[in-house]
């Protein structure tokens, strides 16, 4: 079986830098390649939001049979397990972010993309995190556009994508934090949970985890990779 892990990045933003040596080790770890969906790459399939740079992923999948997705601005923990061997390839893998201080307002944006595309009535709950998921060849047609559109509003290429598994009725499943842990799983609603219980760190927005005080989701990053390994440079 053919795989894929793959980012969104240019390699001179200061975070990418941080992070995709790592990302590729992991790659190499768990037997799959390991690709960046660059300025370059995105271009060229003519999309005009760096977002929708994963659109890639229905042609990759002429080469590929299951690809894992992360932002460049994310940092794998050692406790993490392969997704490949977690998530069956009948079903799509992600983390839904409708909950807590968000669920309010990521629910109206469902509700804001079934008014634009229609139908989807019994999709109610499950604001997919755009950030990660993993997804196998069966589910190729979720990146491809809803009658010639692309959905341009709140949520982007992750409610556009959501909107085409519920449309198409692929099997999916929710993750959960640890596989995906944003500062707002570290909000009191959620217990307060530390990140680096978790198997995937994500530094989505400004990254406004509890101990942050005056640093930037820069230098938070730096000290947390330092945290969890010792230095900033991944093995070869």
């Amino acid at each position: 079986m053919k795989l894929l892990m793959a980012t969104c990045s240019d390699e001179s933003q200061e975070h990418a830098k941080l992070t995709l040596p790592f990302h590729r080790m992991y790659a190499e770890k768990w037997g799959a390649d390991f690709k960046i969906l660059d300025d370059t790459s995105y271009n060229k399939m003519g999309f005009a939001m760096w977002n929708y740079r994963t659109m890639a992923f229905y042609e990759l999948f002429e080469s590929y049979d299951r690809i894992f997705y992360l932002d460049s601005d994310i940092v794998i923990n050692r406790n993490c397990p392969n997704i490949f061997e977690t998530v069956p390839p009948d079903t799509i893998g992600l983390v839904f972010e409708d909950k807590g201080s968000r669920l309010k307002d990521r629910r109206k944006r469902i509700q804001l993309v079934k008014n634009e595309f229609g139908g989807c009535e019994h999709w109610t709950t499950g604001f997919l995190n755009g950030g990660l998921y993993i997804v196998s060849k069966i589910h190729r047609e979720i990146f491809t556009k809803v009658n010639g559109r692309l959905w341009n509003g709140p949520g982007y290429d992750g409610n556009h994508y959501m909107y085409q598994i519920m449309r198409q009725g692929h099997k999916y499943v929710d993750l959960g934090y640890r596989w995906n842990h944003m500062s707002m799983f570290s909000e009191p609603w959620n217990g307060s949970l530390s990140r680096f219980d978790s198997y995937i760190l994500h530094y989505a927005g400004r990254a406004k985890f509890p101990d942050k005080g005056n640093r930037s989701a820069l230098k938070l990053m730096e000290d947390d990779i330092r945290k969890i390994y010792g230095h900033l440079e991944a093995e070869k």
